[in-house]
């Protein structure tokens, strides 16, 4: 998805070979938030939980420490969940769809931003 060609909130599409139309911001928003839950949540959690292990540190107290280790461990957990959840999401609506191309391009071009051919045609229906 790397290589895809992104939605220009400037235009209208249609998502996949269905005849909703809509304005080109929507899927430019969603996909954008999207991307920074994607990589800031994670990095937040994991940044929080090595402090909360760093003060427990600093406090030299055996069993801060290791409620502190606990702590990062949940965190790490966590936000790896949170980094996968999208994926687990797609497959999921891949299962649900079947064969169905229509729904997993629409999908694509709301959550990753895709307005290739297959996903998002512009149709500059003003």
């Amino acid at each position: 998805m790397f290589l895809a060609q992104k939605i220009d909130p400037n235009h209208f599409y249609t998502c996949g070979s269905t005849n909703l139309t809509f304005a080109g911001t929507f899927p430019y928003i969603i996909s954008t938030i999207v991307l920074i839950i994607k990589i800031a949540v994670p990095i937040l959690l994991i940044i929080f939980g090595m402090l909360d292990l760093g003060k427990a540190v600093v406090a030299s107290k055996e069993d801060e420490i290791k409620k502190g280790q606990q702590l990062l461990i949940k965190r790490a957990i966590t936000a790896v969940l949170v980094f996968f959840v999208i994926q687990i999401v797609q497959i999921i609506i891949r299962f649900v769809s079947g064969n169905n191309a229509s729904v997993i391009n629409c999908f694509n071009c709301f959550i990753n931003g895709d307005s290739s051919t297959s996903a998002c045609e512009i149709t500059d229906n003003d």
